[in-house]
């Protein structure tokens, strides 16, 4: 579909009504649109007057023209295209934007900025996105862990229910029967039920640097989840050059995203430090580390701290991203070197996080896309 401007730009095809509008408010955006001028033949210009009232007005009418998803797209251009950024600090800007995973990771690094009068809405704002990502995720997270810690748990004499028969017939294959064409099973392998004691610990080690702002929100909110479940003793740990502890704020990811400061350094070496000083029980942890792993730390200490957790049985995974955008720019040699050692890095998108810690509780391959 060709939209035309001015006087149809030769089309001879003028816009008017709500077509007109639409055209506007992309055009505001994107070039072209009404009140944004032309500046030359043929040369557009985009603009919102760089004003509060123009771009709550610009707010309002994207979201009435347009559906969620699209809208959130136009905020993150707008955004990124015009440096809006300093606007998301006035209360009513906030209360006007359509809220998602982006918005959030923009008012995170915002944070130290935001002025009191502020924080209230921003955490409103917050809030609503983490309930959302709480009630899609959650659900399904505790159904396929606890299937995964039932499964970790073997018992040799199970109920007829709680009889793992690929196991059971792996188990007895040597007592297979070609007359009746059936195995015969003198031991059962079944699944224990995971008591209410901790089964498994989890650390997960997160890079607050700026471009790892959709995996802070999505693996807090993760986190959050699985210190919910008694049978998961669950740490956080974010870092740029330093390293903060958020275990004790769990049970809001809230708190824990507002403890977090995107930007800055990174010191891979040193969070891991930290993360193996606190491991009791290394056959039963599993480390997550989110990364985009381009260290400002001591790089062959940091892979001596990998293999030395590998070797006293830690599951170590290693995510490049926990997201739906895929893969960012990453360090491909770290990569390298990470799988060398048996853990390779990989994206990571939040539906297949559940599948992916499933695994590293079992010790079984990881389901990499």
């Amino acid at each position: 579909m060709v939209l035309g401007g001015g006087e149809g730009d030769g089309t001879g095809c003028v816009l008017g009504g709500r077509d007109a509008a639409m055209d506007a408010a992309l055009g505001a955006l994107y070039g072209g649109g009404a009140g944004t001028g032309r500046k030359g033949a043929g040369e557009r210009s985009a603009g919102l007057g760089g004003s509060a009232p123009n771009v709550a007005r610009w707010l309002g009418d994207i979201r009435a023209y347009f559906p969620s998803s699209v809208v959130q797209v136009m905020q993150r251009d707008a955004i990124e295209r015009l440096g809006l950024s300093a606007l998301l600090l006035e209360p009513e800007m906030l209360e006007a934007v359509e809220p998602d995973v982006h918005l959030v990771g923009t008012l995170l690094s915002l944070n130290k900025a935001m002025p009191e009068t502020t924080k209230e809405t921003a955490r409103a704002v917050v809030r609503k996105v983490v309930e959302q990502l709480e009630k899609k995720l959650a659900a399904r997270t505790r159904a396929t862990l606890t299937g995964a810690l039932d499964r970790s748990a073997r018992i040799s004499r199970p109920r007829h229910h709680d009889i793992d028969w690929d196991r059971t017939i792996r188990a007895n294959l040597k007592n297979y029967l070609p007359e009746y064409r059936t195995v015969v099973p003198e031991r059962l392998v079944g699944y224990g039920r995971a008591a209410q004691s901790v089964k498994k610990e989890v650390i997960l080690c997160i890079d607050q640097s700026g471009s790892m702002a959709a995996s802070v929100v999505y693996a807090s909110v993760f986190g959050a989840v699985l210190a919910s479940m008694r049978s998961i003793a669950t740490r956080l740990v974010v870092f740029d050059t330093a390293v903060v502890d958020l275990t004790d704020q769990l049970d809001d990811p809230v708190d824990v995203l507002f403890g977090t400061q995107l930007g800055g350094g990174t010191d891979i070496n040193r969070a891991l430090a930290y993360c193996q000083s606190k491991i009791t029980r290394p056959a039963d942890t599993v480390v997550v580390l989110i990364s985009d792993l381009y260290e400002g730390g001591i790089r062959d200490e940091m892979l001596k701290r990998v293999a030395a957790m590998k070797a006293a049985g830690v599951e170590f995974v290693t995510l490049l991203a926990l997201s739906d955008e895929g893969a960012p720019a990453y360090d491909h040699e770290h990569a390298a070197a990470l799988a060398a050692l048996g853990a390779p890095a990989f994206a990571c998108t939040p539906d297949l996080f559940p599948d992916v810690m499933a695994a590293a509780l079992e010790k079984r391959p990881l389901p990499m896309p």
